[in-house]
């Protein structure tokens, strides 16, 4: 079973729709053992970094999702369930992220539209599985204002340029993590969330 981690934020019955679609097995859960036993971890993310992260820990959820990760479940972070990997942000600035990854979330520095909302392309800096059957230069749907900058540029999958390039997918191990919705993106979401659900299978 894939838990979709819900934390009271956010409409993620798109991210459960999308799951069943391509017939794997999924549930919305706010239930802490749930996510423990499930066998793949979904982190989606609307709304602010403050707020997620406050509502993780109040839910006692934050513990579970960093347990998963850190003995090899396969986990998808979506949109601020990226963010939320890092250290801290600058939208709130008052709450710590999970800090599973070194780094910060920035703010877009440029005069484009804030946030960027609709498609755009993703570029491969790295051959990872979650991304088998995608094109490089694959359109993607976005809607944010802020990105993650890793400590570590290994740590980075693909590139997006909006008024400057930027990590819109990381990748660690297990763990893959996308800017993008996959959710919304089409074809090329549903491919995504296929590979993801092909690596949590025996």
């Amino acid at each position: 079973m894939v838990a979709i981690v819900d934390y009271g934020m956010g409409n993620l019955g798109s991210v459960e729709k999308a799951l069943r679609f391509i017939g794997a097995e999924a549930r919305l859960t706010s239930d802490p053992a749930e996510v423990r036993a499930a066998s793949a971890v979904i982190l989606p993310g609307v709304g602010a970094f403050d707020d997620c992260m406050r509502n993780l820990r109040e839910s006692g959820l934050a513990r579970p999702v960093v347990d998963a990760i850190e003995t090899g479940k396969p986990f998808l972070g979506i949109c601020l369930g990226l963010q939320v990997l890092f250290e801290e942000s600058e939208e709130g600035g008052r709450e710590k992220g999970l800090s599973l990854f070194r780094g910060r979330v920035l703010r877009f520095r440029h005069s484009l539209k804030i946030p960027q909302i609709g498609w755009n392309q993703i570029r491969r800096t790295q051959d990872a599985p979650q991304l088998a059957g995608v094109p490089d230069g694959a359109w993607v749907y976005f809607v944010h204002s802020y990105h993650v900058q890793p400590h570590d540029k290994n740590l980075i999958a693909t590139v997006t340029d909006y008024g400057y390039e930027f990590p819109s997918a990381v990748r660690s191990e297990n763990v893959f993590a996308t800017q993008f919705h996959p959710e919304k993106s089409q074809r090329v979401g549903l491919q995504i969330l296929r590979n993801f659900v092909a690596s949590a299978l025996p």
